[in-house]
């Protein structure tokens, strides 16, 4: 399929004002606009709605459900691969406070519904295209001769009900140790409008772990809500901290739910880094997924 040359110069403009902000919220008609020109069809955009429900026992978290997965860009030959699976691990030198800071975590691995779908694919080929030439605070033990990107991606449902309060950032304000986090909503039911699930966005300035209701109303620099299907924000992870209100019930009788997908990119972890040991490069030896990034250089 061809692509339109036009779709590069909003690709283009994105780009700087996700330079320029630090962060960018994309709405979802826009997101799907997007997505469809670059060739992810109507049954795989819709398809992304349902991935969820496939979800499974999150090994930590009580009100979570999830699946996990990671991809490479590989820009010598434009190339997009899943690896193996790996542990996933998040420490308190990345910004990252939590009760299981350190823990080594095993997730489920990613559904071949999402993997193989055109919208999913696509999804990371635009992150990669729009991350493309951003300059950005490095961190430490991190490959920044490589050029590489290592994406993390999480397919996330955060539940309420009258017995357990769903925290989509359980651990507060934090970052999550990574370069670019970008996420996306696919869905949720029950959810109350005002106040739920609402992200804020705070200077470095800000201490890391304590609750969105102790933050420094100067250190906050913004807020969003996904609300709509494909509602996008990305960060630059490493210059702005984030954190989350809980997901609410709009009818207290019933269960509120929230569907998320989550992609956390970075360079390849060197020795000293958290992950270095889970962070292979290897393609997946049973469900591989490769195809073809955007071709940057004609943006």
């Amino acid at each position: 399929m061809s692509i339109e040359n036009s779709i590069f110069d909003e690709i283009d403009c994105l780009r700087t004002e996700y330079q320029n902000k630090k962060y960018l919220f994309i709405s979802g008609s826009k997101m799907a606009s997007l997505l469809k020109r670059l060739g992810a069809s109507n049954e795989d955009l819709q398809g992304l709605k349902k991935v969820s429900d496939l979800l499974e026992k999150d090994p930590t978290l009580k009100f979570r459900k999830s699946r996990n997965g990671r991809f490479v860009f590989n820009p010598i030959n434009n190339e997009i691969y899943r690896t193996e699976s790996q542990r996933f691990v998040l420490s308190k030198q990345e910004d990252f406070v939590r009760y299981d800071s350190g823990k080594l975590r095993n997730f489920y691995g990613l559904s071949e519904s999402l993997t193989r779908n055109s919208a999913f694919q696509n999804l990371l080929k635009l992150k990669y295209c729009l991350i493309q030439g951003v300059e950005f605070k490095q961190r430490p033990f991190l490959n920044y001769d490589s050029n590489q990107w290592v994406t993390t991606v999480f397919n996330l449902r955060t539940i309420t009900t009258n017995q357990l309060r769903g925290e989509p950032a359980l651990e507060g304000i934090h970052t999550d140790g990574v370069d670019h986090t970008m996420t996306i909503l696919f869905g949720h039911q029950n959810m109350k409008k005002n106040g739920s699930a609402i992200t804020y966005l705070h200077s470095m300035d800000e201490k890391t772990g304590i609750k969105f209701e102790e933050a420094n109303e100067d250190y906050i620099l913004c807020c969003h809500q996904h609300w709509d299907f494909l509602d996008t924000l990305m960060i630059i992870d490493h210059e702005r901290k984030h954190s989350l209100t809980s997901v609410e019930q709009e009818d207290k009788n019933m269960h509120a739910t929230r569907d998320m997908l989550i992609l956390f990119t970075r360079k390849p972890a060197k020795a000293g880094h958290v992950s270095y040991n889970y962070d292979s490069l290897k393609p997946h030896p049973d469900y591989p997924i490769r195809f073809n990034a955007l071709d940057v250089q004609r943006t």
